[in-house]
């Protein structure tokens, strides 16, 4: 999740937004917030498969927090470190022990 509230917050915010619309157009703001927040989800669903799409083979379990900087960063080195340690192991066991 994007935005961390905590109960204290989410009533101040309904507190304000009371003051600021009024009862009258309160329900009707309400509606038109949760009409705009699911088509955010469907907008950012969309552009996900859209890009597994684009991507091709190997991106079917992409996930949009893969996409961050630090995140991608981090999968990819210890990808890398992980290469190493098998080859390294690989390395090791093709030494015969009779011989040393």
């Amino acid at each position: 999740m994007f935005f961390d509230f905590g109960a204290g917050e989410i009533l101040g915010l309904a507190l304000l937004a009371m003051v600021l619309l009024g009862p009258d157009k309160l329900p009707q703001f309400s509606v038109d917030a949760a009409k705009f927040v699911k088509k955010m989800r469907a907008f950012a669903t969309n552009a996900t498969n859209e890009l597994k799409d684009n991507l091709g083979p190997g991106f079917e379990d992409l996930q949009p927090s893969d996409l961050r900087p630090k995140t991608f960063f981090k999968n990819h080195i210890s990808n890398v470190l992980d290469q190493e340690d098998e080859e390294s192991n690989k390395a090791v066991a093709k030494i015969d022990p009779d011989l040393l």
